[in-house]
């Protein structure tokens, strides 16, 4: 990188860090068969002094699903399953409420998301603990929104599936096979799989989250759908990912994943929507990576984004380019606007002013978000008093899937526990009421719920609209002495 092209490099980052708030973040950039450039900025947690390195530790999110598809490629290599392969030959358990997607969804269908169920992400989101298996026993019990390979629909539960099936054919955890067949051949040197991995890390990246008081440490939350984005890494394993994919299976000469594997995984199988610049196109998705292109060039990728942590891979097949920027800051614009940097001058082209447009967009967003919350408060002011909970929404109220909401009586207001979140009920307008978390919110805007009353004017079930594809999610109340 001694190149004078790249002597406004560091300028660019640091003046992104700086204006979007990133207390930390790496970069790499691979160029043919090697990694020309490998580097930390700022600290691994805000306030403190230990810089981030090349082999500090961040959350990699979702660039763990493009892993996840490399382990099922493997398989498929050794002739143990195929794209095609349906997914009830491996996991006959494997249900979902329409039977006819439930016996014809493939391999190939999980990894494009196009199964035809959406997100409902909320089954598995921490800090409730549900093993892979019950994610997938719950299956059954989630509304579909599509029709099997209708459209993409982005999913993590179909990579929970996914290392499900990499389980099943290799008689291992997800996590030992990826391991011993994937990372440690990489020559990968210090990753994890989970929260306590991270946090016995000796060098780590903390997350931390933007509100309107300015950037904070965050919460570090466990990633409990592993498969779809529970990897931790470092910057320089990450790199080893991508001159492997580049390298179309090869590391360090040596074939590990067969070239025609790598092809399925990089090529353009379903419609995932328009970008909204014109440099970058039309949006695909392949086996665990989104196809596009940059000013004219195709590109594959990925993007991470938990809270407290944003990542991004993304690669030049053609010209064997590739680039990763993992940070410790909710999801920003400085990984892209980063990745375009390099990508400008990999390729000689005019460097476009990536870092005006997502200002010049921010400062809009901002705008925008002090207007409604204007809007907000003058509502809030106009509205009649509010009543109170009745009391008979004290009670235990279960969904199949979604688990169980408990309402109790507290010293001054009704309070809610939900798979291991908590906190007060407050009247938001005749019979909806909002779950305001205690401490440090998972879900920053809060849950909303509504209640329900029988024919004897008993209040008989919860409802919420916790998965916004499909129609509101409803906790039915529990008798009481009812067994689960």
């Amino acid at each position: 990188m001694r190149d004078t092209a790249w002597t406004d490099l560091d300028c660019l980052v640091e003046d992104a860090m700086k204006c979007w708030g990133v207390p930390g973040l790496a970069v790499g950039v691979v160029n043919g068969d090697d990694v020309i450039l490998l580097k930390g900025y700022g600290t691994r947690e805000l306030g403190a002094n230990a810089p981030v390195t090349c082999d500090t530790q961040f959350m990699i999110c979702s660039l763990t699903k493009s892993i996840t598809a490399a382990g099922l490629a493997l398989l498929v290599d050794e002739q143990r399953l195929g794209w095609d392969t349906k997914v009830r030959e491996i996991l006959p358990e494997f249900q979902l409420r329409d039977a006819n997607a439930t016996e014809e969804i493939t391999v190939s269908d999980l990894l494009t998301h196009r199964t035809g169920l959406p997100a409902h992400d909320r089954i598995w989101s921490p800090p409730g603990r549900r093993s892979r298996q019950q994610m997938v026993d719950a299956l059954r019990y989630l509304e579909l929104s599509r029709r099997l390979r209708v459209s993409f629909q982005y999913s993590n539960l179909s990579y929970v599936v996914a290392g499900m099936l990499a389980e099943r054919l290799s008689g291992r955890s997800w996590e030992q096979f990826t391991t011993q067949r994937l990372l440690l051949p990489l020559g990968f040197t210090g990753f994890g799989f989970s929260k306590a991995d991270l946090e016995s890390a000796a060098d780590r990246a903390f997350p931390h989250q933007w509100d309107r008081c300015g950037v904070y440490r965050g919460k570090l939350w466990p990633m409990q759908a592993t498969p779809a984005g529970g990897i931790n890494a470092s910057v320089a394993d990450i790199a080893r990912w991508v001159r492997f994919l580049l390298s179309r299976g090869r590391v360090d000469g040596r074939r590990l994943v067969s070239q025609a594997a790598i092809d399925a995984m990089t090529t353009p199988r379903i419609n995932a929507g328009d970008s909204e610049f014109a440099e970058i196109g039309k949006i695909h998705y392949g086996y665990g990576l989104t196809c596009e292109h940059y000013r004219g060039d195709v590109t594959v990728s990925h993007t991470g984004s938990q809270p407290g942590w944003g990542a991004l891979m993304t690669m030049m097949p053609a010209h064997r380019i590739g680039v990763v920027v993992l940070t410790n800051r909710d999801p920003s614009p400085v990984r892209e606007l980063i990745a375009y940097a390099v990508f400008d001058r990999l390729r000689s082209l005019a460097p476009l002013d990536w870092f005006e447009v997502f200002r010049a967009r921010r400062q809009a967003a901002l705008d925008k978000e002090e207007t409604e919350e204007g809007a907000r408060t003058l509502t809030h002011r106009s509205d009649s008093p509010l009543d109170e909970p009745p009391e008979d929404l004290i009670g235990e109220y279960e969904h199949p899937a979604y688990g169980r909401i408990s309402i109790v009586r507290g010293a001054s207001a009704m309070h809610w526990s939900w798979r291991g979140l908590g906190g007060m009920l407050v009247c938001r307008a005749q019979n909806s009421f909002q779950l305001k978390e205690d401490g440090e919110a998972r879900y920053p805007s809060g849950i909303v719920i509504s209640y329900e009353k029988n024919a004897e004017g008993r209040v008989d079930a919860l409802r919420s609209p916790l998965e916004p594809a499909v129609s509101d999610i409803v906790f039915q109340r529990r008798v009481a002495g009812e067994t689960q």
